[in-house]
Order: structure tokens, then C-alpha cells, then sequence
């Protein structure tokens, strides 16, 4: 299985982004839309309360081991939308640098928003992550997959 996934950058657009401007995933391709990573622990706690890097490193866990158990890694995702908690840009920059380092080279197009509140007591971080895949397994084949 790979990736299908290529990240278009345009010279015309500034070149000092740390993401791509689009994504393109050629068919055919399996799609993954993959609902927001909490900063929540196996129990169902939120962790690292009042820290946004120790809450967006517990949502990227999450997010990958979300995306594994649907047969797919960080690097098969196209697009993905990052909400924090705070109307600080320092706070939004926090969780993006954490981000940023699990994301590593695979710089796909991203949108990054402060929102008043997130879902969960003490939230601060969510991801939320659609990806494709080239190949398609059946559903649950991935390690620890369930089907609903």
C-alpha cells in the first residue's frame, strides 16, 4: 500500500509557509475521513490540563493511531484542520509546533483556528484529519480496527 497523495506548492504564492497549498489524490484512492483527535488518554481523560504542547502531543498519538487502525499513517493524509482552544496566537503557534513535528516533511495543506471551546472538560487541542490510500483493504484488516 502507498501513498497517493502529492502536495502542490505554486511560485506565485509565498514560499515561506511551513504547509502546501493543495493536495491532488489520484484515483482511484481509498478516503479516510478521520474525526477529531482528542487530548484524551485510554480511559477517556483528558490529559496535560492547561498545556497545549502536552495536549497536541496526546491529540497527534491519537490522530495516528486513529488513522492506523483505518490502515492508513500521517503521510497519507491531504488536508487537515487544527482547532486550540485560545484567542493567544502564541497558544495557537504552541499546538501548531507540535504539530508541525509529527506532520515532519509531509506539510499538507492545513487550516489553523482559535475557537472559543472545544468538546471536553479542559480541551484545548483537536485535529481533525481526512486522508487516501492507494489499494484498499478491507474494513477492520488494520491492527486493533474494529468495525462499527
Amino acid at each position: 500500500m502507498s501513498t497517493g497523495v502529492r502536495l502542490i506548492r505554486h511560485r506565485e504564492l509565498a514560499q515561506t509557509v511551513d504547509y502546501a497549498y493543495a493536495a491532488v489524490a489520484e484515483a482511484p484512492v481509498r478516503s479516510i475521513w478521520v474525526a477529531g483527535a482528542c487530548p484524551l488518554d485510554a480511559e477517556g481523560r483528558t490529559v496535560a490540563v492547561g498545556d497545549y504542547a502536552g495536549q497536541a502531543h496526546q491529540v497527534m498519538c491519537n490522530l495516528v493511531t486513529a488513522l492506523e487502525g483505518a490502515g492508513a499513517s500521517l503521510t497519507d493524509v491531504v488536508k487537515t484542520t487544527v482547532y486550540v482552544a485560545s484567542s493567544r496566537q502564541a497558544d495557537l503557534v504552541e499546538a501548531w509546533e507540535v504539530y508541525r513535528e509529527y506532520m515532519g516533511t509531509h506539510d499538507v495543506p492545513s487550516t489553523l483556528l482559535g475557537v472559543t471551546v472545544l468538546g471536553y472538560d479542559d480541551q484545548l487541542v483537536e485535529v481533525e484529519a481526512v486522508a487516501v490510500i492507494t489499494g484498499a483493504p478491507g474494513p477492520g484488516d488494520a491492527p486493533g480496527a474494529r468495525p462499527a
